[in-house]
């Protein structure tokens, strides 16, 4: 058996490209093959199907997409597949796996993760009534909750793969669990090995990013060989230390470069040096992040503490409806025509609520793309001749939320002059599934995994024999204030680093890296939390800010919180993932000395 555990990402997301499978399985040289398709919103989405299809709730797209037609050439390679494809109903997608590999003649065996589903102790739950984690709100009443689910660790993959299992189904899992179970069972690391653990788990959180630590969502983009459609999948050759390379498949588009795996690392990360998964809690403060050649980046340096004792449970419940429709305006004066039509729209609809004894609005957005709004202060245009308002709405009632379509339509001959459409189908409510999120005593999961048809077997929380202390994290003093040998000049920070942002719930987090470590001081002198509010604050709604210094990868890691107007599937906005965040931040100017921009690598 080799040293080297060879693990191809082939999902990061219910909706990615299906020639991930058959690109990753051309190169003969994968041993396990890992889909992540869950995220806060993949299950607020499964959990409406499920509500009406007891038989539906998990990702078909894996079944149809991924496996059927290359399920052959799986089983001739000998290809390990786990996925979190189940989703709310891991149990049925097993039954449909088992019956297209029947069907298929072969004679792979399934295994089925169940436990992570508590919403049988909904009713206890609303008695004990915990406290969301992250924004103190009351825990949901008991006939709004649509959903309960643990994050469940690595152990049951790892289970499951030493039962003797060929493809492993489980439900909602951590993002990381998926490819550090499968490197539990290949090198047989212990509860104690915090170290390799966490380097197994930061794997797992590359490869769950998919494309994007190949070239994907990269600052420099135009940099990327190839076109988007051709991008290699990640692979990542795992050692039984913990470090590991990525590298994509020989002839594929895309690039993998200090910067690309960096960027990865650092996105939907709060806290660098406490970055807390169900088997370990990482360090990732001073991992090295190397090239080693064309397409090969090593990554090495994750240390880690004991296991928390619990998990993160999200519940998903009901409340209330949301709509939002884009109007484009073309013409002289095209920003203020859409301003005044969004106003009376909101009024119209307000009005007709007010008319028919109904509450109003809990939440309404007005965004205007096209015009530089979404910069704020920091906006480089005036007057602009085309732009695009979004109206969204949200209401306790699907018919409170179509009072405003009624409005807003109604009003299309008496706007200002300039406004278009494409004509396609209406927009329609939508139920909103807002998140609570709070830990639960590992002890109070049941997990349990079947292989095949065997019985089901019952998994524990394994204890070390004597209580683990975590080392105290390691104080990094922050770069001194940088000294210029020259002229200062104000440049873009697109010129000194890449950087990419991602959400946490209602938080965004920024990851910055240095393009040059010699950089860096100039970077952590411009970003000061004054900066920071002059590019975000008039996105945020009383949140804070942030800073993590994160030497090992010559890294600023940045947090802003309540800055997504709810996040996820309730918030109203265009972009409630904070996804363009990063953009913002390298457009805006900081100060730098000049003989520090010369080349930079990617």
């Amino acid at each position: 058996m080799s040293n080297v555990l060879r693990i191809g990402g082939a999902c990061g997301y219910w909706g990615d490209a299906a020639h991930s499978t058959p690109q990753l399985l051309a190169t003969g040289q994968i041993d396990v093959l890992v889909y992540d398709y869950l995220a806060e919103i993949t299950m607020a989405v499964l959990a409406r199907a499920r509500a009406r299809d007891a038989k539906a709730g998990f990702v078909p797209d894996f079944l149809h997409d991924a496996l059927v037609p290359n399920l052959k050439r799986i089983s001739d390679q000998g290809v390990k597949v786990i996925t979190n494809a189940g989703g709310v109903n891991p149990a049925a997608l097993a039954t449909a796996t088992r019956e297209v590999i029947k069907r298929a003649g072969l004679s792979l065996r399934v295994a089925v993760i169940a436990g992570d589903d508590l919403i049988t102790q909904a009713p206890e739950l609303v008695k004990r009534a915990p406290i969301d984690m992250f924004t103190k709100a009351p825990f949901p009443q008991a006939e709004a909750i649509v959903s309960i689910h643990a994050e469940i660790g690595a152990k049951a993959v790892a289970a499951a793969l030493e039962e003797g299992a060929d493809i492993v189904i489980t439900g909602r899992c951590d993002e990381t669990a998926l490819t550090l179970g499968a490197a539990i069972h290949r090198f047989g690391w212990h509860i104690r090995d915090h170290n390799y653990l966490a380097g197994g788990a930061l794997a797992g959180h590359v490869l769950s990013g998919s494309v994007q630590a190949t070239g994907g969502n990269f600052t420099d983009w135009d940099a990327v060989t190839s076109g988007i459609d051709t991008l290699g999948y990640p692979i990542a050759e795992i050692a039984g230390d913990g470090s590991f390379v990525l590298t994509k498949p020989e002839g594929t588009g895309g690039l993998v470069s200090r910067g690309t795996v960096s960027e990865q690392i650092l996105c939907e990360i709060d806290n660098p040096q406490s970055y807390v998964v169900p088997d370990v809690v990482c360090d990732f403060s001073e991992v090295k992040v190397e090239q080693i050649g064309p397409d090969r980046v090593q990554v090495r340096g994750a240390r880690g503490n004991p296991s928390p004792d619990h998990y993160r449970t999200c519940v998903s419940w009901a409340d209330g409806f949301k709509v939002g429709q884009y109007f484009p305006f073309y013409g002289q004066g095209a920003e203020q025509k859409a301003e005044r039509f969004a106003e009376a729209a909101l009024a119209k609809a307000s009005a007709i609520l007010e008319s028919r004894k109904m509450q109003g609005f809990s939440h309404s957005s007005v965004e205007f793309h096209g015009s530089e709004a979404q910069f704020g202060a920091l906006r480089a245009t005036d007057a602009v001749r085309d732009v695009v308002v979004k109206i969204a709405v949200r209401h306790a009632e699907a018919a409170g939320a179509m009072t405003f379509l009624k409005a807003v339509n109604g009003l299309a001959m008496a706007a200002p002059p300039g406004l278009c459409g494409y004509a396609g189908s209406a927009p329609r409510p939508t139920s909103v599934l807002s998140l609570f999120s709070f830990l639960m005593p590992k002890s109070e999961v049941p997990l349990t995994v079947q292989v095949g048809t065997d019985f089901e077997r019952k998994l524990t929380s394994p204890r070390t024999a004597l209580p683990e202390e975590p080392k105290p994290p390691k104080s990094h003093v922050p770069p001194r204030a940088p000294m210029s040998r020259g002229a200062v000049v104000s440049v873009p920070l697109s010129r000194l680093a890449w950087a990419r942002s991602g959400d946490l719930g209602d938080t965004v987090n920024l990851g910055v890296i240095a393009r040059q470590p010699e950089q860096l001081p100039w970077i952590w002198a411009g970003l000061s939390i004054g900066h920071l509010e002059r590019v975000f604050g008039h996105l945020m709604e009383e949140g804070s800010m942030t800073r993590h210094f994160v030497p090992g990868m010559a890294a600023v890691n940045i947090t802003l919180t309540k800055a997504l107007a709810g996040g996820g599937t309730s918030s109203l906005r265009s972009d409630p993932q904070g996804r363009g965040f990063a953009q913002l931040l390298l457009a805006a100017p900081i100060s730098v000395d000049w003989s520090l921009l010369g080349s930079s690598e990617q």
